[in-house]
């Protein structure tokens, strides 16, 4: 299976996310948003569904997307462990001796 933080950090599955949690949506609708194939848009949503992101129903031709609220939780989860994670890291790369602080303006940092 795919890893779920790689699948919804690409951008046009990022901002298929975004327009899905405004509500269902055929892969018409969603592809009117970008500049990309229908049959791109139906492929980022395989992957979306694959990894559990998001969930289909079909009704007559049209197939309806919508966000998975559990795989939300998931992804939420995740992105918080991961985060969570780096900083550790940087605090304790922070606490080492003889670790030389990072180049560049002071100004720069706000």
């Amino acid at each position: 299976m795919p890893d779920l933080l790689e699948v919804a950090t690409e951008p046009n599955r990022r901002a298929l996310l975004r327009l899905l949690a405004e509500g269902e949506r055929t892969v018409t609708e969603l592809s009117g948003h970008f500049p990309v194939s229908r049959s791109a848009i139906s492929q980022h949503l395989l992957l979306l569904s694959e990894v559990g992101l998001v969930t289909a129903r079909k009704d007559g031709r049209n197939r309806y997307y919508r966000l998975d609220g559990a795989g939300m939780v998931r992804l939420r989860e995740q992105f918080e462990a991961f985060w969570t994670t780096e900083l550790d890291l940087l605090v304790a790369d922070a606490g080492r001796p003889g670790q030389q602080p990072p180049q560049g303006n002071s100004d720069d940092i706000q």
